[in-house]
């Protein structure tokens, strides 16, 4: 994806106002499981330059243009976390089939975006997106079974890798962070911390920061810095070199998602014997497991709860990809780069 001669001559104020704008769109999409946040860098106009701009920042590169173009992004991504991090995760937990239903549709939402990139179907795309599609499957299985995620407290190598798989979010359009933090199981986790992180800046409590910040935020923190890095040049380089299978698994990926989002489940409350977090409660541990990391169980839904399952997966798909239509739009009177 080449930069315009447009995009190159952008004055810095209008490159800044359109980073904020994506900043704070990213942030949002880092919070609802299902929607990209390279596609709303898309959107906004600056995905070219966003990805350029890593580039240069990791090969020790530092332009005042670039710069100000990463912090703008930064700066607006954080702020929309941290104050509406809380609001999603009650949201989550509280009403979930409501918003499975609609990041069932943001994710799917995803896949016309990556069809699109594709063009016509061939062998390597399709092997890539079976592959892909059992990955994520296996993953919603062992998750389904406790092995991975599933509540309960995460060990910090492995809130790392879900930082670095989170990351690649910001790099490719159609792969949605929050849904990789949603299926390893750490998405309530990582919201609960960045919301306890807001209170107790907000009452100034310096000793509430040090639980949420040393469990959760940093070893998340780092890894999202590593994928950033590393992930970056690693998708870059397959594209390069393996464009169509890459896409054909990203495919997969998202098809294979929605296995782990049923959203017709409740939770109950564990017994003694119960795996939470690869760990096998005791009878004295039960009863101080939070309700938030209660495991689930499928129920029958009523006919008014899939009428509306429904709905909302159409309204969260047409979201998505009226996000996405934005995004190509404005790279259409972009002209590319000789």
């Amino acid at each position: 994806m080449s930069e315009s001669p447009d995009a190159l001559d952008m004055p810095v104020p209008a490159l800044v106002a359109r980073g904020m704008l994506g900043g704070v769109l990213m942030g949002l999409a880092n919070l609802v499981p299902g929607i990209s946040g390279g596609t709303m860098l898309l959107a906004a106009g600056v995905y070219p330059q966003f990805i350029g701009g890593i580039a240069e920042v990791t090969t020790l590169r530092f332009r005042p243009r670039t710069l100000a173009l990463l912090g703008a992004v930064t700066v607006a991504q954080l702020l929309a976390i941290g104050l509406l991090a809380g609001l999603v995760k009650g949201l989550v937990v509280d009403h979930r089939w409501v918003m499975y239903s609609l990041f069932i549709g943001l994710t799917l939402g995803g896949v016309p975006i990556l069809r699109g990139m594709i063009g016509r179907p061939s062998r390597d795309v399709v092997v890539g997106a079976v592959l892909g599609f059992l990955g994520m499957v296996g993953v919603a299985l062992l998750q389904s079974q406790g092995v991975v995620g599933g509540g309960g407290e995460a060990s910090w190598p492995y809130l790392a890798f879900a930082g670095v798989l989170g990351a690649s979010a910001m790099i490719l359009p159609g792969v949605s962070g929050g849904y990789l933090l949603l299926v390893l199981g750490v998405y309530v986790p990582v919201l609960s911390a960045i919301d306890e992180v807001k209170q107790g800046l907000r009452a100034l409590d310096v000793v509430s920061l040090v639980e949420p910040v040393g469990s959760v935020v940093l070893p998340v923190g780092v890894g999202v810095i590593l994928g950033i890095a590393g992930v970056s040049h690693l998708l870059k380089w397959l594209l390069a070199r393996f464009e169509r299978p890459t896409l054909g698994v990203l495919v997969g990926l998202l098809l294979g998602a929605v296995v782990g989002l049923y959203p017709f489940q409740r939770p109950v409350p564990p017994e003694p014997g119960a795996v939470i977090g690869g760990r096998v409660l005791t009878a004295d541990e039960v009863d101080a497991v939070d309700p938030e990391d209660w495991p689930q169980e499928a129920y029958v839904p009523t006919a008014m709860e899939v009428a509306g399952a429904g709905v909302l997966a159409v309204v969260g798909f047409g979201v998505t990809l009226g996000v996405s239509w934005v995004g190509r739009d404005r790279e259409a009177v972009e002209p590319a780069a000789p």
